[in-house]
């Protein structure tokens, strides 16, 4: 079996055949009240993990409610990134809602853990997720991220790798009319690696993230048991 295959979280993305040219020059206005929202919602994130980690603490579990909003805005997020400069994969506007989308190209979903470890809730977001966080922020650079407490950060356009690599795909997008299939199919790898890191960071699963550039918009096609499903991806419009 893959071992991502068997990896508690699922970031795939469908990207458009046919994008517009011109479209990326503007989605940073576009764009403005989701990038609003969703930094109200990491500020709420990042209180909500805070109150995760006493409960893991003292329970072993993660509050379904509070891991379900976490979810939904990594959910969010996830959308607005694949919409604007995290991938420029679609021109479909994003929904501003923290449930999955089934048509929507981009979705992300996280299986719920029936228990998780209360010693390693103390470590794994700094201590253990470090050498992970060096990579990250490679992909992202130091403007993708703010911290709060508990850790939290919240996954935002800035001038890393995956920016850099985006930006190339739009300028030969806007003279050929055709965004290189290889760039994105990079681009969604990184993508995955950072949102795995947020998961573990975010105290959402026991799962060590894999050194791994999974690229590509799907992820593997066998779903380990207790796993989420696999996503089929939606048809272009």
């Amino acid at each position: 079996m893959n071992p991502s295959s068997s990896y508690p979280i699922r970031i795939e993305g469908s990207v458009d055949p046919r994008p517009s040219r011109g479209l990326w020059l503007v989605k940073w206005l576009l764009a403005l009240p989701h990038f609003a929202a969703l930094v109200l919602l990491w500020i709420a994130l990042a209180v909500t993990s805070v109150i995760a980690l006493f409960a893991i603490l003292f329970t072993g579990r993660y509050p379904r409610s509070l891991f379900d909003f976490n979810v939904g805005v990594l959910r969010w997020s996830w959308r607005v990134g694949f919409y604007s400069y995290g991938v420029l994969g679609t021109d479909r506007y994003p929904p501003f809602t923290l449930e999955d989308v089934p048509d929507y190209p981009a979705r992300l979903e996280i299986a719920y853990p029936d228990s998780l470890s209360r010693g390693l809730v103390l470590v794994k977001w700094w201590l253990l997720a470090f050498p992970h966080l060096l990579i990250v922020g490679l992909f992202l650079d130091a403007g993708w991220a703010f911290w709060g407490d508990g850790g939290a950060w919240a996954v935002l356009p800035s001038g890393g790798l995956i920016s850099l690599l985006v930006l190339v795909g739009a300028v030969t997008l806007l003279f050929t009319g055709r965004f290189p299939r290889a760039i994105h199919e990079f681009v969604l790898g990184m993508n995955r690696w950072v949102f795995r890191v947020a998961a573990y960071c975010l105290l959402m699963t026991d799962r060590y993230p894999p050194f791994r550039l999974d690229m590509g918009g799907e992820e593997p096609a066998d779903a380990a048991p207790g796993a989420p499903e696999a996503m089929a991806s939606p048809s272009p419009s």
